[in-house]
């Protein structure tokens, strides 16, 4: 779901088609009267927002996605007038992800959505990794539980990321080994049981989520 806020009809009406034609669903805002409230309700995979709006300019809209942590990560282009650079270098200094000056072209406008999406998929999937309540910042290398930070061990962190990515399937000794540790499995387990032992440690109750598979492995969840 995109949501398109634009107060110029034809614009509004431009983007939407060429976006619906491109497989997105989209819902339409003619000015920024409701759009944060609209945000907080259900987020949406992006906003394309004008700056210039009647009731509450784009920049605002900006700022208070920005400062909630529930709308914070929402990817964000900005639609500009060539008139307003320096609006539009403030909204990216506010956190915007990409700008499109007026007039453009609607296959600019559809590729920019489409490299921004994958973009930002790519970032949720290394980035935002978490499982109840366990979460991973792996631009920080950070993990924690319940937001309490916990201190992992570089394979420990390497292991719970793998067992994250791959929740609810059964993972071989094996595959664990060769893909935290880089080489071949040669029967050894003691390695990967007692590493697993102690990230269950570090976990404290939330360790129970890693589940012991009898003579096969391990796996995150049911």
């Amino acid at each position: 779901m995109i949501y398109v806020v634009e107060d110029d009809t034809d614009i509004r009406e431009l983007e939407s088609y060429a976006l619906k034609n491109s497989g997105y669903d989209i819902v339409q805002f003619d000015s920024g009267k409701g759009v944060f409230e609209s945000c907080l309700e259900k987020q949406p995979s992006m906003l394309i927002l004008d700056i210039m709006l009647p009731d509450e300019d784009g920049l605002s809209i900006l700022k208070k996605l920005r400062a909630d942590d529930k709308t914070k990560n929402i990817p964000v282009i900005l639609v500009t007038a060539k008139s307003t650079e320096l609006d539009t270098v403030k909204g990216l200094d506010m956190g915007a992800d990409d700008y499109i000056a007026k007039p453009f072209g609607v296959m600019e406008l559809v590729s920019r959505v489409k490299a921004l999406l994958r973009r930002t998929e790519k970032q949720q999937q290394f980035s935002g990794m978490s499982y109840q309540n366990i979460s991973i910042d792996d631009e920080k290398h950070i993990v924690t539980v319940d937001g309490e930070q916990r201190e992992l061990t570089f394979k420990e962190y390497e292991l719970l990321k793998f067992l994250i990515m791959n929740k609810g399937i059964v993972l071989t000794r094996e595959k664990i080994m060769n893909k935290v540790w880089g080489f071949e499995y040669e029967g050894e387990s003691r390695t990967v049981d007692m590493h697993i032992k102690t990230l269950r440690q570090k976990l404290g109750e939330s360790g129970s989520v890693i589940k012991t598979i009898r003579n096969v492995g391990y796996k995150l969840g049911e």
